[in-house]
């Protein structure tokens, strides 16, 4: 079975172990505010056998106007609970294109304590490339007994993503795509700003996987992407986006090279909303 230092595992693993005592498979596909279908709708039409859908959106705390942020520990325990997750299960995650937002539930899980947890490498699209077996089943898991372990280093609020721009005690990287962070594309979510924090570095979350496949860059591929954007791996790193789903992607990526990154869970769902949070606009990206 999957060992706790495995992070990353095959398509071909996935078919050898589905359906195996103790292992659970989540689809944690992600669609952006108006996209059709929707992640709940693809999941319904073809997911991998046995696989459960974690809900981004559902998965969160719903007292808070931002999307998607945080549940409490108790109400994660709850949600992961029915889905079959207890503190010993053993799980692995995907998602559609590969590497989107697999790693938000992988980061999730862990925040939580649960560190047993792999993203499928090359996602969905590996999984049909192969033609490999597909359903419209929805599982029933047996539900688990999950006890959180609330790890408050692996996310970072905003007055500390402030302080880590103002002093320099640790590197902003943003997985928007270049146009979005330079500003010259609007965001999807109505009345936020466009532009990108004083001070913070570019890498789209995109470069770290193959188009094609889907699947994960090899470790020096991603330590030459950090790199190019003028991240330092051994330094301490907040990851952002539009709404904190794909900067889990950069923080799942530097993991696989050793290191390890906090996750602004705001994002620029918050960053961005009009206030005194300092923006800019233009710019030649860093990735």
């Amino acid at each position: 079975m999957m060992r706790r230092d495995q992070p990353l595992v095959s398509t071909r693993w996935v078919a050898e172990h589905l359906g195996a005592p103790g292992l659970v498979v989540l689809d944690a596909s992600f669609v952006l505010p108006g996209g059709r279908p929707t992640a709940a709708e693809l999941y319904a039409q073809r997911h991998l056998p046995d696989a459960v859908f974690f809900d981004i959106d559902a998965v969160a705390d719903h007292g808070t106007p931002l999307p998607h942020m945080l549940p409490t520990p108790e109400a994660f325990a709850r949600m992961v609970g029915a889905m079959g997750i207890g503190n010993d299960t053993a799980v692995v995650v995907y998602d559609t294109p590969g590497l989107m937002s697999a790693g938000r539930a992988w980061w999730t899980l862990r925040a939580f304590g649960h560190d047993r947890v792999a993203v499928m490498d090359g996602g969905l699209k590996k999984w049909q490339a192969e033609g490999r077996p597909l359903t419209d089943r929805v599982p029933s898991p047996s539900p688990a007994r999950f006890t959180p372990a609330f790890r408050p280093d692996l996310i970072r609020a905003r007055d500390q993503v402030r302080a880590a721009l103002e002093t320099g005690s640790a590197q902003v990287v943003d997985a928007r795509s270049a146009a979005r962070f330079t500003g010259a594309e609007p965001e999807a979510r109505p009345g936020l700003r466009s532009g990108h924090m004083p001070g913070a570095r570019n890498l789209p979350f995109g470069l770290l996987s193959n188009p094609e496949t889907g699947e994960v860059l090899a470790p020096a591929a991603i330590r030459a992407a950090f790199s190019s954007a003028g991240i330092d791996p051994s330094r301490p790193i907040i990851a952002s986006c539009g709404s904190g789903v794909t900067a889990a992607a950069l923080a799942f990526g530097l993991h696989l090279i050793g290191a390890e990154a906090s996750v602004y869970d705001g994002a620029w769902a918050e960053w961005g909303q009009a206030g005194d949070t300092p923006v800019v606009t233009g710019g030649v990206p860093t990735s």
